[in-house]
């Protein structure tokens, strides 16, 4: 079995990608690492930036794992800036701010980004939904406040699956994990 080291503090992504690379014979072991995230509007450069920025602290290859969202009646945004408007947003921020639109389409880009310090390797995959007429779930405190009204897969909310399962993923399959397991589980 292959071990990869996951900078992440975040349990539920951890959940998500041990369950998805274990088929893969691939163990995660994760280290909680305090990384400067760069602003920049494109959202792989910033996934880039931070598995560099892991690295250059534990020495080690490593993986790293980011979201971004894009909106196409708001001109894609919030793209690479959604970190820090998730936390200034509440979930009525986001309701209020998409009543005037007819579009209600919602993407959600996830990113998986490897570095051993030579080589640099990036998967990503988009995952389509749309945004809740109301805020709904939200009882766990990583539940951010687009996740209560964004809906990836049938009517319930991300933050609602995260209450009912534990997990609140952007897709039942997880292709950008997917996609690192493959490719990962043939490096050998």
């Amino acid at each position: 079995m292959q071990t990869i080291i996951f900078a992440t503090g975040n349990q539920r992504k951890i959940q998500e990608a041990t369950s998805t690379l274990a088929p893969f014979a691939i163990r995660i072991e994760h280290q909680s690492i305090d990384i400067d995230e760069i602003q920049h509007h494109d959202p792989i450069e910033i996934t880039k930036a931070k598995v560099r920025a892991a690295y250059e602290i534990i020495h080690q290859p490593v993986v790293v794992q980011d979201t971004n969202w894009s909106i196409p009646a708001l001109g894609g945004f919030p793209g690479g800036y959604m970190k820090d408007v998730a936390e200034w947003w509440s979930a009525e921020d986001w309701i209020q701010i998409m009543a005037r639109h007819t579009d209600k389409t919602i993407l959600c880009h996830e990113h998986v980004a490897y570095f051993d310090g030579e080589h640099l390797q990036h998967f990503s995959h988009t995952y389509e939904g749309s945004f809740a007429d109301t805020p709904r779930g939200g009882s766990k405190a990583d539940d951010s406040s687009i996740e209560k009204v964004a809906c990836l897969y049938g009517n319930q909310t991300m933050a609602e699956m995260n209450d009912e399962t534990g997990i609140a993923s952007a897709g039942e399959t997880l292709h950008h994990w997917q996609a690192f397991g493959k490719w990962y589980s043939q490096q050998g």
